[in-house]
């Protein structure tokens, strides 16, 4: 792995956009809040920041959590994975985890994920969207993306007018 290709080799990996908006994402992340209910009781919920906050709303309203923490995560700059960093541990007496619920909006390679479960081994580590290399690691999730694909989180986007795909450069700028 390197700065320039989290998956490995020199060159940029060609990624395919697959924007979500607001609405995708709250009917996503209750549809999660549905299959986690029947795990349940929970004694709190952490979010992954910053990604897993919205769906960890959405998440501790659905499940009438009020015991809520984050712990804070970073590994990305823009679009390239960089040194994973833990800015915030939690703060709430979690243990190793166990009847705690862990929700992030994406496992993508697994980084944040490991690092995780290496705090929390005993907690269920639930996400909005997977993919292939980051799935074993968490425990319920709604939907599995490719690899190669780029989520855009209604955050990180506004609207504008794209070019049709046969004719837009998919490569990260």
């Amino acid at each position: 792995m390197n700065d320039i290709n989290p998956y490995g080799g020199g060159e940029p990996p060609v990624y395919k956009p697959f924007p979500v908006s607001w609405e995708e994402l709250h009917r996503y992340s209750k549809a999660l809040a549905w299959r986690l209910i029947e795990r349940g009781p929970w004694s709190g919920l952490i979010a992954i920041t910053r990604g897993g906050m919205v769906p960890a709303a959405i998440i501790a309203r659905e499940l009438d959590l009020r015991v809520i923490d984050t712990l804070c995560v970073a590994s990305y700059e823009e679009m390239a994975q960089g040194e994973l960093q833990i800015l915030k541990d939690v703060k709430q007496d979690v243990g190793d985890g166990e009847r705690w619920l862990i929700v992030d909006d994406l496992v993508d390679t697994g980084k944040t994920a490991r690092a995780v479960r290496d705090r929390l081994p005993k907690a269920h580590f639930a996400t909005v969207y997977a993919k292939p290399a980051g799935r074993p690691l968490v425990d319920t999730f709604v939907t599995e993306v490719s690899q190669d694909t780029w989520i855009l989180f209604p955050w990180d986007t506004e609207p504008q007018a794209v070019a049709p795909i046969a004719k837009a450069a998919t490569r990260p700028r």
